[in-house]
């Protein structure tokens, strides 16, 4: 007989009983990806929307087969800083003493609102007489690559161990502690087809997880019907056999059961929890658009009244600073009714570039040959008139 530790997103369920031997094979160089839909169903969550209810915590004991309880099972999500950056503080435990043995793990995680992980330590330890055993792993990202340190202690034995891996490998990386979320995520966002992310196996090993929704059942707690709805979750090592956990959840959330497959051991919900109230949210009014007809509003009709008086005075003004202006209007319009041109921009366009100071003086020979229709004495005369200074 023998007693294992095992972990997955929420803290480990342990397993007592004779360990059969596990199929090893040579672990896979290729690097595991995060597959087009799980990216997308990352990329799509809005931290304002989705995680606007997933903050309470859980609380469940752990049993047996045969109904005897070994433990208790909490987890608590709340939101806090790391670093400056606002993210989500995860804290999980599981503790209790089978045979006599006590045994347990603990995660505490930083992740920020996007499910990546910031930090996290995972603690599991089973306290044997003869050869007490004791895992630390630590997690870290940095800028551009992630730090995992693991420290095994057994009995008089500590290995250590540490590497980096490259952030962009680690792309839909879901930690023990993010997983939580994840769970909660997925019942408030459901997911319409399964999804495989990338995960650590029980030796650090980047491998495949796969989610997929499971089908509804109802669960009784304290003489209480509840509908409960289900996740399945599959690591798939590179170097050890698959291993699955389904959970069920309220549809609030709150986890409700959890059980390792194949294993004896199950995490049950004892007492029926508050329900997580949501806020009614009060529709947009919507405001019907109405015609405007200024003149009739007495309000807009002032404002144009007073406006308009506005600007005929500011135009007078100008014209009296400008008496210039009077005089070159009044000859352009002689000269307009005079020749009564088909063309009139044309016409105007030629009057006026005889005031222009930015065009360039035409050759003398082409100016004395060039056509005009207007008088060439009357035309210089009237310009040293206009650009005579006011007396």
């Amino acid at each position: 007989m023998s007693l294992s530790v095992t972990s997955e997103g929420s803290p480990s369920q342990f397993t007592y009983g004779a360990q059969e031997p596990t199929a090893q094979t040579t672990q896979s160089t290729e690097i595991p990806k995060t597959s087009p839909q799980a990216l997308k169903y990352l990329d799509e969550i809005v931290p304002e929307e989705d995680f606007k209810y997933v903050m309470f915590d859980d609380q469940l004991v752990t049993v047996s087969d045969a109904g005897k309880e070994l433990g208790e099972f909490t987890v608590t999500v709340e939101p806090t800083r790391y670093k400056g950056l606002e993210c989500f503080l995860i804290h999980a435990n599981s503790h209790g003493s089978i045979d006599g043995v006590p045994c347990g793990t603990s995660i505490v995680c930083y992740v920020s609102k996007c499910l990546e992980t910031l930090e996290q330590q995972h603690h599991e330890y089973v306290k044997l007489d003869n050869c007490p055993l004791d895992r630390k792993t630590f997690l870290v990202r940095h800028s551009d690559y992630y730090t995992i340190n693991r420290v095994i202690t057994q009995g008089e034995d500590v290995q250590r161990t540490t590497k980096n891996v490259p952030t962009d490998q680690m792309r839909g990386f879901i930690s023990e502690g993010s997983n939580l979320l994840l769970h909660r995520l997925l019942i408030e966002k459901r997911m319409d087809d399964d999804l495989q992310f990338i995960s650590f196996d029980s030796d650090t090993n980047l491998c495949p997880v796969t989610y997929k929704g499971l089908d509804e059942r109802t669960q009784t707690v304290e003489d209480v019907e509840l509908r409960v709805y289900g996740v399945e979750r599959t690591i798939n090592s590179t170097v050890d056999l698959p291993t699955t956990w389904q959970s069920y959840f309220m549809n609030d959330g709150h986890l409700t059961n959890r059980v390792q497959v194949g294993s004896p051991v199950t995490m049950k919900l004892a007492k029926v929890p508050v329900r997580i109230e949501r806020d009614e949210e009060t529709p947009k009014p919507v405001f019907e658009k109405k015609k405007l007809n200024w003149e009739e509003d007495m309000q807009l009709h002032s404002r144009f009244i007073d406006r308009k008086e506005e600007l005929k005075g500011d135009h007078a003004s100008y014209m009296r600073h400008h008496p210039e202006l009077r005089a070159l209007l009044a000859d352009f319009l002689q000269f307009l009714l005079l020749r009564k041109p088909d063309d009139v921009i044309a016409f105007a366009a030629d009057y006026f570039s005889a005031f222009s100071t930015s065009m360039p003086d035409p050759s003398p020979f082409l100016a004395s040959n060039a056509p005009t229709p207007f008088p060439a004495s009357r035309t210089n005369t009237r310009i040293d008139e206009l650009r005579a200074p006011t007396r």
